[in-house]
């Protein structure tokens, strides 16, 4: 027999440039003691295809490989990959043909939650359980699983970690700079940090926010700067992002502060491990998400539970940690970041 598992896939996948190895965890946290169970034992052969959007910067781009490279662990599991898109129409015709081709299972990082919505409801109705990454649909019931990061936890972590710096400064200016403001994910870390900030009397003296690109975060920040002639700390929401951030800071010949990051890339990683910048720690959003929704995939369609739980039933929801990396602890983390 035959299981049939669709993911709807992003662009170019590149093959085993992950930590995601039989002895590592796919959950980015670090890593653990993850011994094998009976689930890893091959069973019916699983079609899996994986969509996202184009791979544009380096933590879609690792989403990507790290679905790859999982699917890569099991020989039961065969990848299906449509090419990934930004474009919503393309990504609801993807979906489609899926359908249409009667796979058993979905796994969907959406471009537009909202819009991906309708045809993620079409294919649940049909009887094909969706697990939805990274962007919510409007509609829960629109996934059998949704995979999370935790936006707000990172506004959370990276406003805790600049209170055990300042907390002995009630008068420290905190600068921020954020990603898109229009995306819920943005305004979810910007609350978090608000709100983490307020515990020690804190809170945002400067704002600005960019694009989640190098160009953006160079030229908001450069504006920032002009505008903050003393900062105690920043925190950039994005290390692709934050290479423009730094490139701004340099430029402007700015030391006075130090920075937190935000997604935890390789190379934010190394400069923390350096101490060459005024970044001192990045808080972890997982790239990992789209490697969990595959291995979900499989287990359903396998009729499995997750082995670490007593339910027989995959959770409804997984929501992963957002730790903080600093020189301390880097060494736990390095060899799974994405680069940007």
């Amino acid at each position: 027999m035959t299981t049939t598992v669709a993911v709807v896939g992003a662009a170019a996948l590149v093959t085993g440039c992950t930590g995601n190895t039989p002895e590592a965890s796919s959950s980015g946290s670090g890593g653990g003691n993850n011994a094998a169970s009976s689930n890893d034992d091959p069973g019916d052969t699983v079609v899996i295809g994986f969509s996202a959007p184009a791979a544009d910067h380096g933590w879609m781009a690792q989403i990507t490989a790290a679905a790859q490279a999982e699917a890569d662990r099991y020989s039961d599991v065969e990848l299906r990959v449509a090419e990934g898109t930004n474009d919503v129409n393309a990504q609801i015709s993807q979906v489609e043909t899926f359908i249409n081709d009667g796979v058993d299972a979905i796994v969907l990082l959406p471009f537009d939650g909202a819009a991906m919505t309708p045809i993620a409801l079409e294919a649940m109705q049909a009887g094909i359980p969706v697990i939805n990454v990274d962007r919510e649909f409007d509609d829960p019931n629109a996934a059998r699983v949704t995979v999370l990061g935790d936006n707000y936890g990172m506004g959370i972590s990276a406003g805790q970690y600049i209170c055990s710096q300042l907390g002995d400064k009630p008068d420290a200016v905190v600068a921020e700079v954020a990603g898109i403001d229009s995306l819920p994910l943005t305004q979810e870390r910007s609350q978090g940090f608000s709100d983490a900030l307020a515990e020690c009397g804190l809170d945002v003296d400067n704002r600005v926010a960019a694009e989640f690109t190098v160009e953006s975060g160079e030229e908001v920040t450069a504006n920032l700067l002009q505008a903050a002639p003393q900062i105690d700390a920043i925190w950039n929401h994005d290390d692709d992002q934050g290479i423009g951030v730094l490139a701004a800071i340099t430029n402007a010949g700015r030391d006075e502060f130090f920075m937190v990051g935000g997604a935890g890339s390789a190379n934010a990683m190394r400069s923390i491990q350096a101490g060459d910048s005024v970044l001192q720690a990045t808080v972890i959003y997982p790239a990992s998400q789209a490697a969990d929704g595959v291995r979900l995939a499989r287990l359903l369609a396998q009729d499995k539970g997750l082995s670490d739980l007593t339910d027989v039933e995959v959770p409804r929801e997984i929501k992963l940690s957002a730790p903080v990396v600093t020189a301390d602890n880097v060494d736990q983390y390095i060899d799974s970041a994405f680069e940007s």
